[in-house]
């Protein structure tokens, strides 16, 4: 009898051997794949320009860090972002244009991401990554719109679009806020820190990616910076020594200084992941800015025209480093490819091996870099962007369609409609041959009339009214106590909302106006 037994029970006992062993190498097969998934690192400064780097040219700038970078890295020098810094996120975590976003400005409620959209950090969260943001979001402060609730696990930034800002509606920081000893959001409480916000930033990075890394999970970290943004306030030691250099002002000595501390940060980052052996698989993608330069652009501008704001090159062009050994991104090389921030979300889908639902897949303008990652001289067909500044005044959308505009292909780049250059011949935009090239000019314009009758739909902020109180001022005194005053309730007032857009926009208009005449 108990012969009997164990002659049935001995295959049995051989199959659950089998079948456990099945089971362990799938899991070992599993867990080898999502090992092998490359950690990702993206590292976005504000308000820099593409001549804000010393191994890009800039005579006054001290950034040893990229630039050594630079020598290990794939740059992209025809890498394009949106004119101003909600839109220039918005494309990023979309995939898509700013304004199909919604987003067409930089406050009164049109800086917030529509909620239809899918993030890249969503996306990165059904492919198995941590994920976590550190620094400036930028993109809604209400509840919906926060990063903690568009696919971010770790989330440790300020508030509205610059540190302390206030303005009518839903977008502001915590109230009196600074860039040394900030009140910093922190997965859904508000912290006071000791430090400046840079250094924190990058030291609770840090933290995080050590964490993920012992656990051996692979993490996705977004680092939009609010430097060089300002208010300029930056510790003396990264700013004195610029101070009397020719065309610095303290303002523009600060400015470097805040670029100067990023770069530090940068390196410090970058010794950690050697250290911690995981360099090799970790596609860092440090991007120059998140718009064209500001403070930098009177000193050096690598030739372009214009800056932040602008629908010119100088206001759209910065430099992209991609580092990936072990993806097999060569050393010290370069692509002219014409190339933008739309582009990032198909490409870390594709490196991190997601599988992209019909609806996401549909969302993208974007383009896959892994070619070009792969190949820097890879074959790349000819494409057409589109610039355009926004910032209308509130119920001035339809009026608005050229102003401040730029539709470009590799060549040619057709500015506020009536101005044609020739990017190859003439990379500063100086002499407008509209008449020379007829064909070109009906060519982009038809691509921008379809381009623009698709956005119109999208523009799902151009109405909203926002509260009355910054919703993150408000958690922030529910929190600590304390109250508004008559003067910033004022402030906060969402009805004030359409004249200082209307200000804003007659402010912008001044300024270009006053630019042209020097030109």
């Amino acid at each position: 009898m108990k012969q009997t037994i164990r002659f049935k029970s001995f295959p049995t006992a051989i199959l659950l051997v089998i079948f456990g062993w099945l089971i362990s190498a799938q899991c070992t097969s599993l867990a080898h794949a999502q090992s092998a998934q490359p950690n990702i690192i993206i590292i976005m400064p504000d308000d820099a320009g593409y001549g804000d780097y010393a191994s890009l040219g800039s005579p006054i700038i001290h950034t040893p860090m990229v630039d050594a970078f630079k020598e290990e890295s794939l740059l992209f020098t025809q890498f394009h972002v949106s004119p101003k810094c909600s839109p220039t996120r918005a494309a990023l975590m979309s995939g898509r244009h700013e304004f199909k976003n919604g987003v067409t400005h930089t406050v009164f409620e049109r800086e917030r991401l529509s909620l239809e959209t899918v993030t890249i950090s969503q996306m990165l969260q059904e492919a198995g990554y941590a994920t976590g943001i550190f620094g400036k979001w930028h993109l809604g402060d209400e509840a919906p719109y926060r990063p903690e609730n568009r696919g971010f696990d770790e989330v440790y930034i300020h508030a509205g679009g610059g540190i302390g800002q206030t303005f009518p509606g839903s977008c502001g920081d915590a109230p009196g806020n600074s860039n040394i000893n900030p009140a910093l959001w922190h997965n859904g409480i508000w912290e006071k820190k000791i430090g400046y916000s840079t250094d924190l930033f990058f030291e609770q990075a840090l933290q995080w990616m050590n964490e993920k890394r012992e656990k051996n999970e692979p993490f996705f970290t977004y680092l939009p910076l609010n430097a060089a943004h300002g208010p300029y306030i930056v510790p003396e030691k990264y700013y004195q020594h610029y101070l009397g250099l020719p065309g610095v002002d303290e303002e523009t000595a600060k400015f470097y200084g805040m670029l100067e501390n990023v770069d530090t940060n940068f390196g410090e980052l970058l010794l950690k992941l050697e250290d911690w052996g995981i360099s090799d698989n970790t596609l860092v993608i440090f991007m120059g800015s998140d718009n064209g330069g500001t403070k930098g652009v009177p000193i050096f501008n690598a030739g372009m025209r214009e800056g932040k704001g602008s629908p010119y090159q100088g206001g759209t062009r910065v430099p992209m480093f991609v580092r990936w050994p072990k993806g097999g991104i060569l050393p010290n090389t370069e692509t002219d490819a014409l190339t933008a921030h739309i582009d990032i979300f198909p490409t870390l889908a594709e490196v991190a091996g997601a599988k992209l639902p019909t609806n996401t897949q549909n969302q993208l303008d974007g383009i896959s870099l892994v070619p070009l990652l792969k190949n820097p001289e890879s074959a790349w067909e000819d494409r057409t962007l589109v610039h355009h500044f926004g910032n209308w005044a509130q119920g001035k959308a339809s009026e608005s369609k050229y102003r401040r505009s730029a539709i470009q292909n590799s060549r040619f780049t057709l500015v506020n409609n009536t101005e044609l250059y020739d990017l190859k011949a003439d990379r500063g935009e100086n002499k407008n041959v509209i008449s020379e090239h007829p064909e070109v000019v009906a060519e982009l314009r038809a691509i921008y009339e379809l381009w623009w009758m698709e956005v119109q739909p999208l523009l799902i902020n151009e109405d909203k009214i926002g509260p009355k109180i910054n919703p993150m001022k408000e958690l922030y005194w529910k929190q600590f106590g304390g109250e508004p005053d008559e003067e910033l309730l004022n402030r906060m007032d969402p009805n004030n909302a359409v004249k200082m857009s209307q200000e804003i926009a007659e402010r912008n208009e001044k300024n270009w106006a006053n630019k042209a005449k020097k030109e």
